[in-house]
């Protein structure tokens, strides 16, 4: 005997059916594989803990490194954490403050110190990275009593106010002359023309201390105190 074909109403009863099935193996399906992985993670937790524990432990153990700083013509033997900065070592572990801590990113210029003659700022310089170089410092710059140029200059043209940049100030100034004895050039140089032989003028100066800042704004008796200290020092 033939079976007998489907009406219309039977046959969306059947597919309608059918779609329930699919449906609920999908969510079985679905349910199963959710808990699955639940218990892949929390199987995994507890070791991704321990992990991050031995992570963090190791890390919180400083490392330590043996250094030799030539500061002012004395050599200081250290021995430091590897993330000590040379502004740090100077003030916490040699008592060397007249450099100072401003910004501690690179940008006021209070902590300016010279490395072989050359300024740098201590504050980004890492002290392993000046280990057997020579150092000077602001209290490195005097000759006993005797004021340097620089020194001198300053405080006759009263280029401070408050005083908490001129440290980094007078070693920049420092450096400034010795680079344009040299003849190095700057930003304003190369505006000018004047790339042999630069001179001193008032825009050289402002150009080459512009990474000294003067919250006090005594700006105007800065750069007359270095034009002065290259004329003492000429």
């Amino acid at each position: 005997m033939s079976t007998p074909p489907c009406s219309p109403l039977d046959e969306e009863l059947l597919e309608n059916e059918s779609d329930s099935s699919d449906s609920e193996i999908s969510r079985r399906t679905f349910v199963k594989a959710a808990g699955i992985l639940s218990a892949g993670v929390a199987t995994g937790l507890p070791r991704m803990a321990e992990a991050e524990a031995a992570q963090t432990a190791a890390a919180s153990v400083p490392q330590t490194i043996s250094v030799t700083l030539k500061v002012n013509g004395k050599s200081e033997a250290l021995t430091l954490d590897t993330r000590t900065t040379l502004l740090d070592a100077l003030r916490d572990h040699l008592d060397l403050t007249g450099s100072k801590k401003g910004c501690d990113h690179g940008q006021c210029g209070a902590c300016t110190v010279l490395i072989d003659g050359r300024r740098v700022n201590s504050c980004l310089t890492l002290a392993a990275v000046a280990n057997g170089a020579e150092i000077t410092t602001i209290e490195g710059l005097a000759d006993g009593d005797n004021l340097s140029p620089v020194q001198a200059a300053f405080l006759e043209h009263d280029a401070f106010q408050c005083g908490y940049c001129t440290p980094g100030q007078i070693c920049s100034a420092t450096a400034l002359l010795t680079e344009q004895k040299h003849g190095t050039l700057s930003t304003v140089s190369f505006e000018t023309g004047n790339l042999s032989n630069p001179q001193l003028t008032d825009n050289e100066i402002r150009e080459r201390m512009s990474g000294n800042i003067c919250r006090c704004a005594a700006y105007p008796n800065i750069v007359a105190a270095v034009r002065a200290a290259q004329r003492a020092s000429a």
